[in-house]
């Protein structure tokens, strides 16, 4: 099935009504905790790289070692091992303390550096004499992780990253198995931080995400999906950040929703409640597309009471500003889910 147009800019003037300027295609998939597709937009099954949206995955080979209970990190610690955070106070102190927990310091961590993601959504200006280590890239929790999975099993700690590491080749086999595939029928590419990274049919990755949120139910990896989504819903502050999506979702949810945003315009939502899994891709990568087509979704699916409405409704159809603050158009939905019989 081909991808389908999903969201679109506009441009025009209040008293002229606003004109289409550009479409951005995609896929939707919704699927139970059996894997059975539900909903779907465009191509339920469009091969996608998972990026972030993997990270709560990535940690499963840590948990299921019972790697938590032999250093002693706290939920909080768990919530930073799924995180793309955003180099806050809060979560540099975490990852802080997992790498001392764990003997190691931030100079082990092979992420590369970034400028904390909180000056972008929070308006702020990095300081002009700023030094950035690899503690304040957004994925140092996932990085501090991999440390302790190497730890742990007395691996080495130098090139943590590399496809051959015998921490990657557990992720990939654990990956694998979870979700019914063969490793070799995974591609894999680099992500941002230099990890591997995975591409799965889109309702694979929703299927991941029925399963997380179902947790401890889950029959398979329970005990290790309940650890990861408790520490994800009861701290979304740290798995983002302020004025981020995935806090402002997961807060709406209540600890019903279990979510992670990934690059290039992948969400990933797990609902308790429903027993399903959501998975969308904006096939050219733009976010901006992404925030109302999630909006969209979780409304199509009546999931959004008028709680939840007041809450995300900044995300329902974002207006686009100009430099001088004037509102020159706005981003809208362009599809309805059909229902699979």
């Amino acid at each position: 099935m081909p991808v389908i147009p999903l969201a679109a800019t506009t441009r025009g003037y209040p008293d002229s009504g606003n004109v289409i300027e550009n479409v951005h295609l995609g896929s939707v998939a919704v699927v139970d905790t059996h894997g059975r597709l539900l909903w779907s937009a465009g191509d339920p099954d469009y091969p996608t790289f998972t990026r972030s949206a993997l990270k709560p995955f990535q940690a499963l080979p840590f948990i299921l070692a019972d790697g938590p209970a032999r250093f002693g990190l706290s939920g909080d610690e768990l919530a930073l091992l799924c995180a793309s955070h955003s180099g806050e106070d809060k979560h540099l102190d975490g990852v802080s303390s997992i790498l001392n927990k764990i003997g190691l310091d931030p100079g082990h961590l092979e992420c590369g550096c970034a400028v904390p993601l909180h000056y972008e959504f929070t308006g702020g200006k990095p300081p002009a004499d700023a030094h950035w280590t690899p503690l304040h890239h957004n994925c140092s929790g996932k990085h501090s992780g991999f440390l302790a999975w190497c730890r742990l099993h007395d691996a080495p700690t130098a090139n943590y990253v590399d496809r051959a590491h015998p921490l990657q080749q557990a992720v990939r086999s654990t990956l694998a198995d979870s979700i019914g595939m063969a490793p070799e029928a995974m591609p894999v590419g680099l992500d941002g931080c230099s990890a591997p990274n995975y591409a799965m049919p889109l309702s694979r990755l929703a299927h991941l995400y029925a399963r997380l949120a179902h947790g401890p139910q889950d029959p398979q990896l329970g005990g290790a999906m309940g650890t990861l989504r408790d520490a994800m819903i009861a701290r979304p502050d740290l798995v983002s950040g302020e004025e981020r999506t995935d806090l402002h979702w997961m807060t709406a949810g209540g600890g019903d929703w279990v979510t992670k945003i990934g690059a290039d315009a992948v969400q990933a939502i797990g609902i308790r409640s429903a027993g399903i899994g959501i998975a969308i891709k904006i096939t050219d990568g733009n976010v901006r597309a992404l925030h109302p087509t999630v909006y969209a979704v979780l409304d199509q699916l009546g999931l959004l009471n008028a709680a939840r409405r007041e809450l995300l409704e900044r995300y329902r159809q974002p207006v686009i500003k100009n430099a001088r603050g004037a509102v020159a158009g706005d981003i809208r939905t362009l599809f309805k889910m059909t229902r699979q019989a």
